[in-house]
């Protein structure tokens, strides 16, 4: 099992840590890669229309601004396609959701929250988990981790 991380820029780095950690948690292996849908398209369609045969099973994609990283990627590859919006310096990421989360019919890209590396990593860890039943157990082990959180939070309110 195993996840590529493509960001559009180092500058989106910290957005990738976030994935990389959840990825990390569940013991998913992944490559990171910094590949710029505009300034670099041709090495970023190489790079999604190869991933299946280099084992990737999942493509979690991390752009700012016009954001078309994820999309280009998902018009190249039958692999599910995550796509991040970046908080840019410009319309507080909106900019970077709304070309994301408008793919045209056809060309789907799962989306999660501005900066949501978090999410993006769980997320590619319960598509993986539909094949790996491994997974799927510590998805369920992770849930409780949290419920057992929000309760100890609850009591300690109530004291």
């Amino acid at each position: 099992m195993k996840v590529a991380i493509v960001m559009g820029s180092i500058s989106d780095k910290d957005v990738a840590d976030k994935a990389i950690k959840m990825l990390e948690k569940f013991q998913v292996e992944y490559e990171v890669r910094v590949i710029s849908a505009h300034r670099t398209p041709y090495e970023a369609i190489e790079f999604a229309s190869s991933a299946e045969e280099r084992g990737i099973e999942v493509i979690i994609a991390i752009a700012g601004k016009a954001a078309h990283l994820a999309g280009v990627i998902a018009g190249v590859t039958t692999l599910p396609v995550i796509g991040i919006p970046v908080k840019s310096s410009t319309m507080d990421g909106m900019d970077s959701l709304l070309s994301v989360v408008q793919m045209p019919s056809g060309v789907p890209v799962a989306t999660v929250a501005i900066n949501g590396g978090e999410n993006a990593g769980i997320l590619a860890v319960q598509i993986l988990s539909v094949k790996y039943e491994i997974l799927r157990e510590k998805l369920k082990d992770y849930k409780e981790e949290m419920a057992k959180a929000v309760e100890k939070m609850d009591e300690e309110l109530r004291g």
